[in-house]
């Protein structure tokens, strides 16, 4: 059996072309897209992602406001500035770069975000919204899997999809958008007894754990789609997920690598929600 490395960064290329050709469409009718970025501290994690964003904001032609802001910057005049976003026509997307510094309340600060521009997926309008089917932001991760099984040619109805993780970023809304695809969904985690039995049972295993190089070949059926969302670096500082790719891609009949799999999508799909926002905001 040939084993299908699914290639997000083509996947997210092509996502990104049709992203941007919409919006050179709209710029045509003069309607310009922006996000606005905001970072609090200087994590050199989080400007890394925050980079990576505001490159693609450049690529796909969306204007990108940046809010580079100190890490002392009380909550009030982080939310302040959320209320200032969420007034200003010209912005369609408000982004929030997590973590956080201690002394701001994340929760309080994601429900301040417009639902209307909450291109992030996190708020709890968005989560519901998704929860009962209702049109909605949905949040980036979980929405650039869904691309990557349907652009890769792997059907979900009525497979046996199992979400190793229930975090409210990508295992409980990865489940729910699995549901609305019509597959069968089981969610396990840390405290799931005979983990190995039910991920074997998976047709379609996405792993969102957090261990590294955790999921070996005990945990995988012969013919599994596998979908790795962690990322880490091992002793080495080589970046891997986690599932150990090298024990279990033999047996799969598709699987995403790290990098290069799952990571391209979450700023592909970012891109598609701020289209997406810019285009409900104009009532189309």
């Amino acid at each position: 059996m040939e084993t299908k490395i699914i290639d997000g960064k083509a996947i997210s290329a092509q996502i990104k072309e049709e992203v941007k050709a919409q919006i050179e469409n709209l710029k045509k009718e003069g309607r310009e897209v922006a996000l606005a970025v905001i970072q609090v501290g200087a994590d050199p994690a989080s400007s890394v992602y925050v980079g990576n964003k505001k490159k693609a904001c450049a690529y796909v032609g969306i204007k990108s406001l940046a809010y580079e802001l100190p890490e002392e910057t009380s909550e009030e005049e982080l939310l302040a500035l959320i209320d200032k976003l969420n007034k200003m026509e010209t912005c369609d997307g408000i982004l929030v770069q997590l973590p956080l510094p201690k002394h701001i309340n994340e929760d309080k600060v994601i429900e301040a975000i417009d639902p209307r521009k909450d291109v992030d997926g996190f708020h709890t309008q968005s989560v519901g919204a998704l929860c009962i089917g209702q049109p909605g932001f949905v949040s980036c991760t979980p929405a650039g899997i869904i691309e990557l099984l349907k652009r890769s040619g792997v059907a979900i109805e009525g497979k046996e999809c199992v979400v190793v993780g229930r975090s409210n970023i990508v295992g409980k809304p990865m489940a729910l958008l699995l549901l609305r695809e019509n597959g069968t969904v089981t969610v396990a985690h840390s405290r799931t007894k005979n983990l190995k039995e039910i991920c074997r049972r998976a047709d379609i295993l996405v792993v969102a754990i957090g261990k590294p190089k955790f999921i070996d070949h005990e945990y995988i059926k012969e013919g599994a789609v596998v979908i790795d969302v962690g990322i880490h670096r091992n002793e080495n500082n080589k970046l891997c997920g986690d599932v150990d790719f090298e024990d279990v891609k033999d047996m799969c009949s598709a699987i995403t690598p790290v990098p290069g799999g799952v990571g391209p999508m979450t700023i592909a799909m970012l891109m598609y929600n701020c289209l997406h926002s810019a285009q409900m905001q104009q009532g189309m």
